[in-house]
């Protein structure tokens, strides 16, 4: 855990998080040109990108040079209220000038294994096949899960797909797909947002190192990774 910010309250996390992401978005584009980021689900980031939809944060990310994908997904359609997509979609996505063809969602209409593979096909096309993102956006449940990486689950042991199937039987939507851990430790930066204080005790976990918090084992290789964190957290 490289830099951990403790925020008071989950706007003053939102407004963190949105500089941090609006300052890595001016900072990938001067540099290499584009800014490819990887959005969470969950309820933690979404003031964040209903901040990033509006001014000031809105017109300080150049969005046409932004491609967006998702660290994970339910198995449903887009339309569906369980959707990642769709809640971005809502919060942010129908609120800048980002070109349609920059949006890279993952496919949860289809089967899990197919979704995983459409997905993975086009990571490779855009990026290469070891795909080196700008900033990944991630959360944490309380039982120290992060995307759709479940304690115990065999997704955590891939090494040679980037994103891949996942079944979670107890949880709501049980089959999912997700990135995978060389994706995510690849990554330029990665940025946890925590919140809640159920989470507090995985958290304390995380922090201490114990990799059946599958959290634990993001471990950036060559890039930065910054948590922040309500105080309840």
């Amino acid at each position: 855990m490289n830099d951990l910010q403790v925020f008071s309250n989950s706007q003053a996390l939102a407004e963190a998080a949105a500089d941090t992401i609006a300052d890595q978005a001016r900072r990938s584009i001067k540099a290499r040109g584009q800014f490819y980021l990887v959005l969470a689900g969950g309820s933690t980031p979404e003031p964040t990108y209903r901040l990033l939809g509006k001014p000031p944060y809105r017109s300080q990310i150049d969005w046409s040079r932004v491609h967006v994908f998702w660290g994970d997904e339910r198995c449903v359609p887009p339309e569906d209220e369980k959707s990642n997509y769709r809640m971005a979609w809502e919060a942010l996505l129908a609120h800048v000038p980002i070109p349609a063809t920059q949006i890279h969602r993952i496919p949860g209409e289809l089967p899990a294994g197919d979704a995983a593979a459409v997905y993975q096909a086009a990571l490779r096309a855009i990026l290469g096949p070891n795909p080196r993102l700008d900033l990944i956006l991630l959360g944490m449940g309380a039982d120290g899960h992060t995307a759709s990486l479940f304690p115990n689950s065999p997704a955590l042991e891939v090494e040679d797909e980037l994103a891949v199937a996942v079944h979670a039987p107890d949880q709501e939507v049980p089959w999912r797909v997700t990135l995978t851990l060389p994706v995510l430790n690849r990554a330029r930066t990665v940025l946890f947002l925590v919140s809640g204080e159920e989470k507090a005790e995985a958290l304390a976990r995380v922090r201490e190192g114990d990799e059946a918090m599958p959290a634990a084992r993001v471990q950036v290789q060559s890039g930065e990774e910054v948590w922040l964190v309500t105080a309840v957290a």
